[in-house]
């Protein structure tokens, strides 16, 4: 992805954490029954809330974590000036006022000519499903979430202070140079490494720049409308304190050897003979590894070949402890 921003656009950039996105991010990995290399499993209270009619609703419009594809901007509204707390509540209300001709256009681009969900479509066409959707993800963030808060806001807070003080001491480049290694910036723009292509131009634009932690280790950019830019990365210092910061300690021994040898494509049978582990362990662990969206995989013949991602680069090369 690749952005130009002109000056007023540098000159509106803010930081702000985005309590919704971390909402969704939360329903994502409930939905892929996976757990998360760092926060673990949300359990079975997470994965019961699933079956409240708005919450699947909601999920339906998910992209399943670790895969390409486009994930409709209502979901992750651009979170507005204010505390933690009205953030929420106003994230919510945007949800709800989307207009009808944008839910439209999201929900098509979503499916991208595949079937709709009767559910989306049926939702999409009586024009209930923006409401349904911040009803959903507000009673998902009730149940699931609301008791972790404390602690997820002491996370941003931090890390938004940090990123405060680099813009201060050095400037809106300095910021978004050092926010992730997948994230440049040179002369006015500003481009992110990954599968996905794009490029836009961003005039007197309002660039919202959040810090995620249950998004952790993802990159998402939400470019394409202007109005609702915002620039996502994971916080840095995860796991907390007390974790040691090796790799291992976050995602298991063997998937952290599996992933460091994934520099180059290799297939299942050549990981287990190079490691030592059953074909079915490598199988299962190379599952967690791509759902998570460290690694990803394509077929080469008859043989199916791992690659660890973006990601799952940033992941292996970046110190896990410290800024």
């Amino acid at each position: 992805m690749v952005a130009r921003l002109d000056g007023l656009s540098l000159s509106r950039l803010r930081l702000a954490a985005s309590p919704v996105a971390e909402t969704t991010r939360w329903m994502q990995i409930t939905v892929a029954r996976a757990g998360h290399p760092i926060h673990g499993d949300p359990g079975p209270v997470a994965r019961a809330a699933l079956r409240h009619p708005d919450v699947a609703l909601a999920a339906q419009l998910l992209i399943p974590v670790g895969r390409p594809g486009y994930m409709p901007d209502l979901l992750t509204p651009k979170p507005p000036p204010g505390s933690s707390a009205a953030v929420l509540e106003g994230q919510f209300a945007a949800i709800a006022a989307t207009p009808a001709e944008q839910v439209a256009v999201q929900v098509e681009a979503r499916f991208d000519g595949r079937p709709t969900p009767t559910a989306v479509r049926t939702a999409t066409d009586d024009g209930t499903l923006p409401v349904r959707v911040a009803s959903g993800l507000h009673r998902f963030w009730r149940e699931c979430l609301a008791d972790r808060w404390p602690h997820l806001r002491r996370l941003w807070e931090a890390e938004l202070s940090e990123q405060a003080n680099r813009m201060a001491t050095g400037g809106v480049g300095y910021l978004l140079d050092g926010l992730h290694p997948t994230i440049h910036w040179t002369a006015g723009v500003v481009s992110v490494e990954g599968r996905m292509r794009s490029e836009h131009t961003l005039r007197d634009a309002e660039v919202v720049v959040t810090p995620s932690v249950l998004g952790w280790p993802q990159v998402t950019v939400q470019f394409c409308d202007a109005r609702d830019a915002v620039l996502a990365y994971p916080v840095h210092g995860l796991p907390p304190p007390g974790s040691g910061g090796r790799l291992g300690d976050l995602i298991g021994v063997s998937r952290a050897d599996l992933l460091a040898d994934l520099d180059v494509p290799r297939s299942t049978g050549e990981l287990s003979r190079r490691h030592h582990l059953a074909p079915a362990t490598v199988s299962y662990h190379l599952g967690v590894l791509l759902r998570s969206g460290l690694v990803r995989r394509r077929r080469d013949r008859h043989r199916v070949l791992y690659q660890r991602s973006v990601s799952g680069d940033g992941l292996v090369d970046r110190p896990l402890t410290g800024a």
